[in-house]
């Protein structure tokens, strides 16, 4: 028996063969016969951090926010940081991804750390988030007052590939240490948080939007934390040698007995590939700046508040994706 369609084709068929050309009639038949194909949805993931950082949380949120059933679906994907995040969009292991600013501009530019090394000259901007605060924390009992004091101590520096592990060098340089003057360990802050409890650990480097996760649950534990200032002298230091880091200051009782600290900050970028399509890029960046997006994101972290599509362009280091900087030129917030 005919479907429906086979006896419209074979109808249309009949009538129109007796008034219209032969090749009209193939032209409309061919058109009836194709399968309808459904446009295909874009999977777009979202290279974040471990997951008792910044990155994983505020990446889960933004993944909410840009998500468009049927037509886009974001997934925040937790990872080793920056680095890695970095070379997963450069191999295509990730559509993007989010980076400091030094590691993507380094990155992109093949300077820094990534001077003499394979470099990724099509990584490309999609916005600037939030400023990521350094903290260097230590138990409050641990007698510790600089990141000086670190001499001879057991200290994690994060994972390779993560953000963190270059900034704690620089920072133990400013203070005249080296990673042999300490008793470097490689892991994320939610272990070394554990080590600290339990007393085989004196402090961890960790950069990222305040409040992070691990640390405040640190801080709410036992007998407490510091967290170290990074000013005077060696600041100064590290902003003219390094300029994407700027003054910050952690608020006073972001974690639970602990005022106000003086740090560094370097900013939290969303980068992709060149090779990313535009249309996508263009209705992702559109929809992370929606109002109901941006209701959501200043709800849900303390950090959402700074994702604007103001402070999406400033700061930039790298060029912006063409969707990206289409959105942002419609919006009337880039030239």
């Amino acid at each position: 028996m005919l479907n429906k369609r086979q006896a419209l084709l074979a109808r249309f068929a009949r009538l129109a063969s007796l008034a219209l050309p032969a090749t009209a009639i193939t032209a409309v038949v061919a058109v009836l016969a194709a399968p309808v194909v459904a446009q295909a949805q874009q999977f777009f993931r979202i290279g974040t951090g471990g997951t008792a950082g910044t990155y994983y949380p505020v990446g889960g949120m933004i993944a909410n926010a840009v998500s468009q059933p049927g037509k886009i679906v974001a997934t925040a994907q937790a990872s080793n940081g920056s680095v890695a995040n970095v070379t997963a969009v450069a191999g295509g292991a990730m559509e993007s991804g989010f980076s400091q600013a030094d590691v993507a501009t380094w990155a992109q530019k093949g300077t820094g750390i990534y001077e003499g090394k394979s470099n990724v000259p099509g990584l490309r901007l999609i916005a600037n988030l939030y400023p990521e605060s350094v903290h260097v924390v230590v138990r409050k009992d641990s007698g510790v007052k600089s990141v000086a004091d670190l001499k001879g101590k057991r200290v994690a520096l994060d994972e390779p590939g993560s953000g963190t592990l270059v900034n704690a060098r620089a920072i133990l340089a400013a203070y005249g240490l080296k990673e042999a003057d300490i008793k470097p360990e490689y892991i994320k802050p939610n272990q070394a948080g554990d080590k600290m409890k339990d007393g085989s650990l004196d402090a961890f480097f960790f950069t990222g939007g305040a409040p992070a996760g691990a640390i405040a649950e640190l801080a709410s534990a036992g007998s407490g934390i510091d967290v170290l200032a990074i000013d005077g002298a060696p600041a100064e230091a590290l902003k003219k040698s390094s300029p994407f880091f700027s003054d910050d200051v952690i608020a006073a009782d972001t974690y639970k007995g602990v005022g106000q600290v003086k740090t560094l900050a370097v900013g939290a970028q969303w980068v992709t590939s060149d090779k990313a399509d535009a249309a996508t890029v263009y209705e992702i960046t559109k929809a992370l700046f929606s109002d109901a997006a941006q209701k959501q994101l200043a709800a849900g972290h303390a950090k959402g508040k700074f994702i604007t599509k103001e402070n999406a362009v400033r700061s930039a280091g790298i060029p912006f994706h063409p969707g990206a900087e289409k959105f942002y030129k419609e919006a009337g917030v880039l030239k």
